[in-house]
Formats: structure tokens, C-alpha cells, sequence
């Protein structure tokens, strides 16, 4: 299984920032197109962002496009989230995972049999 690792996650006031950071165990990155996934209470998890495997061609949902920015060090085996004008509807645990790759730009669809990991949790709150 391919395992990654979410950290970056706490507790921001609506409007603040942070940067969440995906690394990889045990393989190398770069080989996958990376997404980011989020949960909320009561939710089902969603697409939230993902970038090829060059890191070409972002694919954001709706949500967060203008406010969120997906990229990749391969050297440092690590894709990250920037979060900006973080609203409280941005609460949720987060999670990254190996996706699928269209034929334009990557996809929110995981790869099958994806472990998920214990994902960070963001919270947005005055």
C-alpha cells in the first residue's frame, strides 16, 4: 500500500492561512498524481485539489479555486496545500492520496485500494 502522511493542520481564524504538507513513505512521489481530500462532520469526503505527476495542470474544485494552491517538490518527495481566506466552511480533516489521471488533468478519484491515512485536521474558527 502506498502510505502518505498529512501534517500542517490546527486551528486558523476565518480568512488566515496555512500550508498543509503530504509526504510519501516508502516510494517516491513522483510517479502519482497527488490529490487532496477533505472531510467534514457529517459529510462525505470531497475533492479538493490535485496536480500531475509533473505538477502541471492543477484541478481545483469549485470551493476553493482562487483560494487554494496545489504544488509538488518531487526532490523533497512532498505536495503541498496553501490555504488562503480559509472560511469556517473549510473546517474539515484532510487527507491526500494518489489519484487518477485523465486525459486533460488529474482527476478526484483515488486510486483503487487507497490507504487513508489519519489525514490533519483544519479548523477555521473566531
Amino acid at each position: 500500500q502506498l502510505q502518505l502522511v498529512e501534517s500542517g493542520g490546527g486551528l486558523v481564524q476565518p480568512g488566515g492561512s496555512l500550508r498543509l504538507s503530504c509526504a510519501a513513505s516508502g516510494f517516491t512521489l513522483d510517479s502519482y498524481a497527488i490529490g487532496w481530500f477533505r472531510q467534514a462532520p457529517g459529510k462525505e469526503r470531497e475533492g479538493v485539489s490535485c496536480v500531475s505527476r509533473s505538477g502541471s495542470n492543477p484541478n481545483y474544485s469549485v470551493t476553493v479555486k482562487g483560494r487554494f494552491t496545489i504544488s509538488r517538490d518531487n526532490a523533497k518527495n512532498t505536495v503541498y496545500l496553501q490555504m488562503n481566506s480559509l472560511k469556517s466552511e473549510d473546517t474539515a480533516v484532510y487527507y491526500c492520496a494518489p489519484v487518477l489521471t485523465g486525459t486533460a488533468m488529474c482527476a478526484f478519484v483515488p486510486l483503487p485500494n487507497t490507504y487513508w491515512g489519519q489525514g490533519t485536521q483544519v479548523t477555521v474558527s473566531s
